[in-house]
């Protein structure tokens, strides 16, 4: 019989690895580590890490309705009616008249038949994707989509295709391929961002739209960041285009706009009623606390009735594109709230990270591969309530640290 030193010598160890990996040591020695950072303070504009204010630049809470007192009322209500969790899944005895209501009112909202909510936004793609596109079926992705999407093509049985980043030219290209080669005998699903939560670029939905129709290809749109922000109402990007009806399937996150945590997807009945009956990511997840469903609920009723929320998001965002811009900043392409800046080598971008949060500022340095190799970026997101006094301190710190790191002149 091996002991265990001989079995160590015999066979591979699964945890080499993990032995092995020195990329955070390395970041961590360096000082400059960014990562899991414990906020000590309610998520607003302003927060407290490592005991000092930073102004929050570096969060999703695009209407500032996190901390809204309706919002938080909503949810501590719930939680005195139904308690602090459903200690079961959907599928079972975790439904709740509020986990109804809400999808009752998320269809009318995003205008589509029905909607489906999941626990996380993250599972929504999950359980999506890999139920409706089957062994016969495939999936085509832009190259940026967001992990969630790119895990739940590969968690389908069917191909997985990806095209060049927003170029309509070579999703044709791609969907010509699938076709000609006969790689597809079933049906086709395309899958995008429709804001691209790195780059904050939108998606040309009418392009893709019209060449899906050509193809008979079914159009999948994640709106996790432009729920809220895009559209006349803030039903996102379909909304935006005036492409509602064009677009088959819309998802979304609780975690943004409605500032809560879950996910929904919203389509023709028939395909929800699927989804809801064959999705693993719904049947064997538990489903979201009562909370979490009433502050949705709550912050739906804001965004119908506060349009000026959006109207200050956009304001806000198109004042620091412009500033950034005219500072000489590289940042893409972005035409929303989330405004990249392109630093280049990882280290740089922890570096720059490093020196903003000493200087108060609180940013997202994001590295490959969510974004490709060589164009790592610190990712900067503003919201309704950002006050003109923060937005100033904001630019004056990047514009002073961007000329000491040698980003601008």
């Amino acid at each position: 019989m091996q002991t265990k030193d001989q079995a160590k010598a015999t066979y591979p160890d699964l945890f080499e690895k993990c032995f092995k990996y020195t990329d955070a040591k390395v970041v961590k020695e360096a000082g400059v580590y960014p990562y899991f950072r414990p906020i000590q303070s309610a998520p607003g504009n302003e927060v407290i890490v490592d005991g000092k204010k930073c102004i929050m630049v570096g969060s999703n809470n695009y209407l500032g309705l996190v901390n809204h007192p309706k919002v938080k009322e909503a949810a501590a209500e719930a939680v005195r009616k139904f308690g602090s969790g459903c200690t079961g899944s959907r599928f079972l005895n975790g439904t709740l008249d509020l986990h109804l209501e809400l999808e009752d009112r998320l269809a009318k909202f995003m205008k589509k038949d029905a909607a489906l909510v999941f626990s996380t936004g993250f599972q929504t793609n999950l359980g999506t994707i890999s139920t409706l596109v089957g062994k016969s079926d495939a999936v085509i992705i832009d190259r940026q989509d967001h992990a969630c999407i790119v895990d739940g093509a590969r968690l389908s049985y069917g191909k997985v295709y990806k095209f060049a980043h927003n170029d309509m030219n070579d999703y044709e290209r791609v969907i010509n391929h699938i076709r000609e080669n006969g790689n597809s005998r079933g049906g086709l699903l395309v899958v995008v961002d429709g804001v691209f939560s790195m780059e904050g670029d939108i998606i040309d939905l009418p392009r893709l739209v019209e060449i899906s129709e050509r193809y008979g290809v079914r159009v999948m749109v994640d709106d996790a960041h432009a729920v809220g922000v895009l559209g006349e109402t803030g039903a996102g990007t379909a909304e935006h285009f005036g492409l509602t009806d064009k677009v088959d399937l819309t998802m979304g996150t609780f975690s943004k706009s409605f500032a809560s945590l879950g996910g929904f997807v919203v389509g023709d009945k028939d395909v929800m009623e699927y989804v809801q009956h064959k999705a693993r990511a719904l049947i064997f997840s538990a489903s979201i606390p009562p909370a979490n469903a009433a502050s949705v609920l709550a912050a739906l009723d804001i965004i119908e009735s506060e349009p000026e929320r959006r109207e200050q998001l956009w304001k806000n965002a198109r004042r620091i594109q412009k500033d950034f811009r005219e500072l000489g900043f590289d940042i893409g392409n972005t035409a929303t709230p989330v405004v990249p800046i392109v630093v280049g080598a990882d280290m740089d971008a922890f570096v720059f990270w490093k020196a903003l949060f000493d200087n108060g500022i609180f940013t997202n340095p994001v590295i490959s591969p969510a974004v490709p190799p060589g164009q790592a970026m610190i990712r900067t997101s503003y919201t309704a309530t950002h006050t003109d006094e923060q937005l100033d301190r904001v630019v004056e710190v990047v514009a002073r640290v961007g000329r000491e790191k040698g980003l601008i002149d």
